[in-house]
């Protein structure tokens, strides 16, 4: 069963920890993340952008994967199933198809507007017991076509966001989707902390956490970011891993080429990948 993200990343932020958000693309990557949880008795967030939905063919198909995924691997640990940077509509849509949290980006809306839109999304999805994730401040980097230039947030407009009743804010600190640059200027802490000392208990997000270093990560957690996403990292080590096998001629041995089996070494290293993560954001043993 699929549970809101809420309770999960309040306890993360009064423990000084963080949950990962992992996004997925296809049944490999939600059984590899699901199978890690499990196993490090870790909460985690199963991720899922607009365009992923899509090439797994919509949300229907998603929920009913991952629902029935739960059930058959035995799954105990909470999850949560996230919409990752949604439009408006599709918060609606995701909402409709079962996903038990959400993610509206409004930030590309004058705030006035991204007030009100999350304001009545707020109203509806609390009252199926959803949680909802804001963002201010676009964070930079593409992610499914949509493209951020790394704003730093105004801690007085997170503040207004947070104010509305979400459950969970993603502010803008100079983090990125996707590899970071080699003349990358580093996350701003001091907004970090500006924008925690006004928006209290309310768990903070931080985006775009493939190759951020480790202490900027742990810096992050002591000041009240409870959620981090990661994608590009399983992706690499994904491609990495299927590149290996391909190129060592694995595939043209035996069954080789069978997909079950020329996956498998891109399954283990995501599962690798996920479980350094939640060993570095201290979430397992937290389910």
């Amino acid at each position: 069963m699929l549970v809101s993200a809420k309770e999960m990343l309040q306890k993360a932020k009064a423990g000084q920890y963080a949950v990962g958000q992992f996004n997925i693309n296809n049944l490999e990557w939600t059984k590899a993340i699901l199978q890690t949880a499990q196993e490090c008795n870790s909460p985690v967030i199963l991720g899922v952008s607009e365009g992923a939905a899509k090439y797994m063919s919509g949300y229907n198909t998603v929920v009913g994967m991952v629902v029935n995924m739960i059930k058959d691997l035995n799954i105990t640990v909470p999850v949560a199933l996230h919409l990752d940077h949604g439009s408006f509509d599709h918060c609606y849509k995701c909402i409709e198809a079962g996903f038990s949290s959400v993610m509206f980006d409004g930030s590309h809306y004058p705030i006035d507007e991204n007030v009100a839109k999350t304001k009545q999304l707020v109203a509806d999805a609390n009252a199926k017991g959803i949680s909802v994730e804001a963002e201010v401040g676009s964070i930079g980097g593409e992610e499914d076509g949509v493209v951020g230039t790394g704003d730093i947030a105004d801690p007085q407009e997170c503040k207004a966001i947070a104010d509305l009743g979400i459950d969970f804010l993603a502010a803008g600190i100079g983090n990125i989707h996707g590899k970071y640059p080699a003349n990358w200027a580093g996350l701003s802490f001091d907004t970090l902390d500006e924008i925690q000392k006004l928006t209290g208990d309310m768990p903070l997000v931080l985006h775009g956490g493939t190759g951020i270093p480790l202490e900027m990560i742990k810096k992050a957690i002591s000041l009240g970011v409870a959620k981090i996403n990661v994608n590009t990292e399983c992706q690499l080590a994904f491609a990495d891993a299927t590149r290996k096998y391909i190129e060592a001629g694995k595939d043209l041995e035996g069954k080789g080429f069978d997909p079950r089996k020329l996956l498998a070494p891109g399954v283990e290293a995501i599962k690798a990948s996920v479980k350094e993560k939640m060993e570095i954001f201290g979430s397992i043993g937290k389910a």
